[in-house]
């Protein structure tokens, strides 16, 4: 079940912690890689790391491609550039993102365009050029990772929140276009998964945000690549425009 071989994948944001963690339970299941940055040496060791644990099983060696999402021509260069190296593109899944917290009053209008030009912006056009060769192919799967703050808003990110809740919205919008062609375009939101950034909090700070969690811990990236593998396969393909909330039990959306 949820077997990905022979199907090839993008994912956008993937040397960081969910994104690797994605790209990991995708090519864990067969599926071969188009891993995607903007640090080029970071991505270079992320992808020998796939092409050492999964390469094999992904019918052919995991590739790299650099691109930074805050530059619109290598955004609009990046889909053709995975069908050329993959051959195809069965799989999209747009992970990459920034935050540049601030309360309202006092956020710049460049903290706000930098969100939305990374986070959102390029997540339309990817969409927008995925879709093509998907719709050539009569199937696809298209996976946007948002945020639980898309929907329940966060104080002193009204961009980030925007932004998100924004790519939900695109997402049901696509999703009802595409769905006759036998693609799927889904979001997945996590609430607070445990990272390099969150394991430097102090312990107090750590113990008030597991007591707001029903489960009482944070999430793993593993957690949100095991929703991003259902969703990539073959056996989700009467679920579209919908959001997998993975967040312990936080919010019950």
């Amino acid at each position: 079940m949820f077997d990905l071989t022979g199907m090839t994948a993008l994912v956008t944001g993937a040397s960081g912690g969910i994104g690797s963690a994605i790209a990991r339970a995708l090519a864990a299941q067969g599926a071969r890689l188009a891993v995607s940055g903007s640090n080029a040496g970071k991505l270079r060791a992320f992808r020998e790391e796939l092409n050492s644990d999964f390469g094999a099983k992904g019918g052919g060696d995991h590739v790299e491609i650099t691109c930074n999402l805050s530059n619109s021509d290598q955004v609009e260069h990046l889909v053709p550039a995975a069908v050329d190296t993959l051959g195809k593109l069965d799989i999209l899944v747009n992970n990459a993102g920034v935050t540049r917290d601030n309360l309202a009053m006092r956020m710049k209008d460049e903290e706000w365009d930098e969100v939305i030009r990374i986070n959102l912006e390029a997540t339309f056009r990817l969409m927008r050029a995925a879709a093509r060769p998907m719709m050539k192919a009569k199937f696809g799967r298209i996976i946007n990772i948002t945020s639980i703050v898309g929907t329940t808003g966060n104080p002193g990110q009204m961009n980030y929140c925007a932004a998100k809740g924004g790519i939900t919205a695109m997402s049901k919008s696509l999703a009802q276009e595409l769905a006759s062609r036998n693609i799927t375009v889904n979001c997945i939101a996590p609430g607070f998964i445990r990272t390099a950034m969150t394991d430097g909090l102090p312990d107090a700070q750590k113990e008030a945000l597991n007591a707001k969690i029903p489960m009482g811990r944070m999430g793993e990236g593993e957690d949100i690549g095991a929703a991003a593998a259902y969703l990539a396969s073959r056996e989700a393909g009467y679920l579209t425009g919908q959001t997998l909330h993975v967040n312990g039990g936080m919010a019950m959306i």
